[in-house]
């Protein structure tokens, strides 16, 4: 055999045999293709044979042994799905967590209370103007009896009376000390934990409204009284007065003297005692719905406040029947 024909064949060989392989390779991409687009059997288009076959129910004693296998599984020592290890170092990183919560706020609360005093605020460059209340305030600030029915104004004397019992001479005199002063009484040079003294107010200095002559406090004659107390204040700028109206009483008087101020909080000023002024309505016109505003007046007294109608005066109103 010719060599040069030996290797002209076998460069022949050569260079066929790559050919032989690509043609192989894309007589099988053609022949995928074909497959994919041979329609389907009737076996593919049961679409029954797909669906989700559905899971036998168990029975009651199938669930039971469910539940006991998750609450402790013997076969691994697992509670709840847990080893004791797991179960451990949760316990160990939730009482860290709870104990740091618990320090950081009781530290807060440790800081918080020893930068504030007990007895005196902090800050009171603002302090608000005082108010003033009134008694008996059962119904809002309506007031409506007849002065012939019982039953329509004993509440109002009930609740006046109650009003009053701190009042009581007997508990003013064992708690209390008597001020002859009608200037401030000032206390500020004793300790901030020492207690403060208090001056008396008697009842019985509310004369025709103390219910001590008139247990019913006038409602049953129709000329009821109404008590007015002004907000426990630091400090009063003035001796407030209450405006008159016409055909009224005041008792003891219609101011609110500077003794019974500075107030100096209630762990301090255990038994203090605000003063009230007791006004009677001597001359009221039966079966009318009256309108009555009582306001403080003095030195940095706000009375006419368009946002707060309660700020230094009270408004009620007054009906008084036959």
């Amino acid at each position: 055999m010719d060599p040069s024909t030996t290797e002209g064949g076998a460069e022949e060989k050569l260079i066929k045999s790559p050919v032989i392989l690509k043609h192989g390779v894309e007589l099988e991409e053609e022949q995928e293709e074909l497959a994919e687009h041979q329609p389907l059997e009737q076996e593919d288009l049961n679409f029954e044979r797909w669906k989700r076959r559905p899971i036998p129910k168990r029975t009651l004693h199938q669930k039971i042994a469910d539940l006991k296998k998750y609450l402790w599984n013997a076969e691994t020592n697992e509670f709840m799905g847990r080893s004791g290890k797991s179960w451990s170092l949760i316990l160990l990183f939730y009482a860290a967590l709870y104990a740091f919560l618990a320090a950081m706020f009781g530290g807060c609360m440790f800081c918080l209370m020893w930068s504030i005093s007990p007895y005196h605020p902090t800050f009171n460059d603002r302090v608000m103007p005082p108010g003033l209340t009134m008694a008996p305030h059962l119904e809002g600030h309506d007031i409506a009896f007849n002065a012939s029915d019982r039953k329509s104004w004993k509440k109002y004397a009930r609740s006046i009376d109650e009003y009053l019992r701190p009042y009581n001479d007997a508990v003013q005199d064992r708690k209390n000390i008597r001020c002859a002063h009608d200037s401030y009484f000032m206390q500020d040079d004793l300790e901030d934990s020492a207690e403060r003294k208090a001056c008396q107010f008697k009842r019985s200095w509310l004369g025709e409204c103390s219910g001590l002559r008139d247990p019913n406090y006038g409602y049953s004659q129709g000329r009821p009284c109404i008590l007015l107390r002004m907000n426990r204040v630091r400090r009063v700028a003035d001796t407030a007065r209450v405006t008159k109206i016409i055909y009224i009483q005041f008792f003891p008087k219609n101011i609110f003297d500077l003794k019974y101020y500075p107030y100096y909080g209630k762990l301090r000023h255990v038994n203090y005692s605000s003063p009230v002024v007791a006004v009677r309505f001597a001359g009221v016109q039966q079966d009318a719905h009256i309108h009555v505003q009582c306001k403080l007046n003095g030195k940095g007294i706000i009375n006419d406040s368009p946002t707060d109608r309660y700020l230094g005066s009270v408004t009620f109103t007054l009906e008084v029947g036959a």
